[in-house]
């Protein structure tokens, strides 16, 4: 996708893979939040993404300086992408607080594969295929029975929340999952016109990073009250965030944005099972339920297709350039592929092109 040539087999069916385990490491983020409850939302975003997004620009500097030329020609993606990583995690993390874990997250990603597909649409031109509409369809089906089931847990019981705290968090993470697919749409570009992903990772969540350093100046005093709570700032940049977004980088090399964001749908399920196994929270049938669809959603997505149309493509590409530099001899008998354009048969000893 990167290349002209394009990229191996192997390295495509990863970016999936790599997308996926980054989708993990993200479910972690609630539950590692609950450590450090006297942590405002707002201090925890910026010490996440902020820190993370320096330590990515830290590591790819030397690819940073030597595509500084394609990325100022870009630098329009490269700003825009860095306001959205700066807003994402105050919506984010806030949304949590205000909506509950599960429902925060659930709202937040679960949002993103449809604002990925918006921007991609509206921009790109990009159409939707069968096998992504139907993927989505069983993930945000998921997520929505996963919020169901959680708001119907936050909202029983001595710790209730209000429906005013409860709206305002749904939209908060209706945000966050906007700014997601922003930034997710503005890497992906960078990289689909040849910046390598390192260098667009790191310099649109640098830029990032760099906006939340005033917020985390000036919320981030109870980070360093106590080892625990910076133990939980650490583990945040560095896990999650640094080497989650890493892995996502690659995988937005071989994948579109919103392919990316609809595998992501991941993470509120591994959200939710860690809320029941560590936090000690109850999860009803429902809520199972959606996390049955979404795993769905990922195997509908993650299936290998059949490649052989593309492989026919290929061969009759090479064939046909073959004979028009005159290495294959151009047989009289004329045939139709399955266009029903004309084109010239090669001669048997090198039929196996024809047949593939």
């Amino acid at each position: 996708m990167t290349r002209s040539g394009g990229p191996a087999v192997g390295s495509v069916r990863a970016g999936p893979l790599c997308v996926l385990v980054a989708s993990v490491l993200w479910g972690t983020t609630g539950t590692a939040a609950t450590f450090a409850p006297a942590v405002g939302p707002l201090a925890i975003g910026a010490a996440a993404m902020g820190l993370g997004g320096l330590l990515q620009a830290l590591v790819a500097a030397p690819r940073i300086a030597r595509e500084m030329s394609a990325l100022r020609a870009q630098r329009a993606v490269v700003v825009l992408g860095a306001l959205a990583v700066a807003a994402y995690p105050l919506a984010f993390y806030t949304s949590m607080r205000m909506a509950g874990v599960a429902a925060g997250t659930v709202v937040s990603i679960g949002s993103a594969p449809l604002a990925s597909a918006v921007i991609e649409r509206a921009v790109d031109g990009r159409r939707l295929t069968r096998r992504w509409t139907t993927g989505a369809a069983m993930g945000l089906s998921g997520t929505v029975l996963l919020c169901v089931a959680e708001a119907a847990q936050a909202h029983s019981g001595a710790g209730a929340r209000s429906v005013r705290s409860t709206v305002l968090g749904v939209g908060l993470g209706l945000v966050a999952g906007f700014t997601y697919a922003l930034y997710s749409w503005a890497a992906h570009r960078l990289i689909s016109r040849g910046v390598t992903s390192g260098a667009a990772m790191g310099a649109v969540f640098g830029l990032g990073g760099l906006l939340l350093v005033p917020v985390l100046l000036s919320t981030g005093a109870p980070l360093v009250d106590s080892w625990s709570h910076a133990a939980v700032g650490a583990y945040m940049a560095l896990v999650p965030m640094f080497i989650g977004y890493v892995l996502f980088g690659w995988g937005l090399a071989h994948v579109p944005a919103s392919t990316a964001t609809t595998l992501s749908l991941l993470e509120p399920a591994v959200a939710a099972v860690l809320a029941v196994l560590v936090v000690g929270e109850r999860l009803p049938l429902l809520g199972w339920t959606g996390i049955a669809l979404v795993v769905g959603c990922l195997a509908v997505l993650t299936t290998p297709t059949r490649t052989a149309p593309q492989t026919r493509a290929a061969a009759r590409t090479a064939r046909d350039r073959l004979q028009a530099e005159g290495v294959l001899e151009v047989d009289t008998a004329a045939h139709r592929d399955v266009t029903g354009s004309q084109r010239s048969r090669p001669p048997a000893p090198v039929d196996h092109f024809h047949r593939l």
